[in-house]
């Protein structure tokens, strides 16, 4: 597993990866944006070029980048889809230019509507966004269930990779405070087995391609997207290890997203304990296979 955390890109791409370094991150992501706004920066062709030298053989394994929040591909608006297409394949476009692993895309939401229209003018926008765009995959993330926001299931999360083409670049990111929030316990083992599973099924092994660790401030089936710093909510250290040590995820990147101690992002104590607690979670996994 490559553990990493997401980092600011306040000085460039060149400070964001020394800031993973700086970390003990094996994997990073990135805004290619301001996340809450639609204009687009563009990176300097210098700093391109540098991060790709820095990415050759380095510690850093794997960067993603997030696309921004305010994307929502499924709405019945059509300026807000329009800027929605505008703003991913532009991420796209930019995963391309640093050779990212992948955007990771919150879809979008269906709001109040039909869920099964949100799904299909989803795809459609993401299909043009991959068309316009040359080989960066896109990960769907799962999401918690919040305000209609797609994905909340495995088999919404089937239906939108479906809806948007089943193109090899796509792929999906799991998140473990999401998954709590929208019903599924993986705080233990057989649990986490059994959603694994149940992804699998629904979506294909193939198409789980990447992680995010959080722990979640709010309740098991709660449908609230609130992260908590990793082992300090609802998952503890003990769930958190549950899900870094699940098998199947074994050569996955694996992104830290909560606010941190200091409310500035994962700090290097946030990374360490994560490569703590999946030592302790498989450790655990093999005392259970000896009984």
């Amino acid at each position: 597993m490559l553990i990493g955390a997401h980092v600011s890109t306040a000085g460039g791409l060149v400070q964001a990866h020394g800031r993973g370094v700086e970390h003990g991150c094996a994997a990073i992501q990135v805004f290619n944006q301001s996340p809450r706004q639609w204009r687009p920066t563009r990176w300097k062709p210098d700093d391109v070029a540098e991060f790709l030298d820095l990415m050759k053989g380095g510690p850093i394994k794997s960067a993603t980048i997030h696309a921004v929040y305010l994307i929502n591909t499924a709405s019945d608006d059509r300026d807000l889809r329009k800027k929605s297409l505008t703003a991913l394949t532009n991420a796209l476009l930019s995963g391309d230019a640093i050779g990212a692993y992948a955007v990771v895309l919150h879809a979008g939401s269906a709001k109040a509507g039909d869920v099964a229209a949100a799904i299909k003018r989803s795809g459609k926008v993401i299909r043009e966004a991959l068309s316009d765009s040359d080989s960066c995959p896109l990960h769907l993330e799962n999401t918690a269930g919040a305000g209609g926001t797609l994905g909340r299931s495995f088999d919404e999360l089937a239906a939108l990779l479906e809806a948007a083409g089943g193109g090899k670049r796509l792929g999906v990111c799991l998140d473990s405070c999401h998954l709590y929030a929208s019903g599924y316990d993986i705080r233990e083992p057989e649990g986490m087995t059994a959603v694994v599973d149940e992804c699998f099924q629904a979506v294909g092994a193939d198409r789980l391609r990447s992680l995010h660790l959080n722990d979640s401030a709010a309740g098991l089936g709660s449908n609230r997207d609130r992260h908590a710093n990793v082992g300090e909510g609802e998952l503890g250290r003990r769930g958190c290890a549950t899900f870094l040590s699940e098998p199947r995820f074994d050569d996955l990147p694996c992104v830290i997203e909560t606010q941190g101690k200091a409310r500035q992002g994962p700090d290097p104590e946030e990374v360490q304990l994560a490569w703590d607690l999946r030592k302790q979670g498989l450790r655990r996994r093999r005392r259970r296979r000896r009984k």
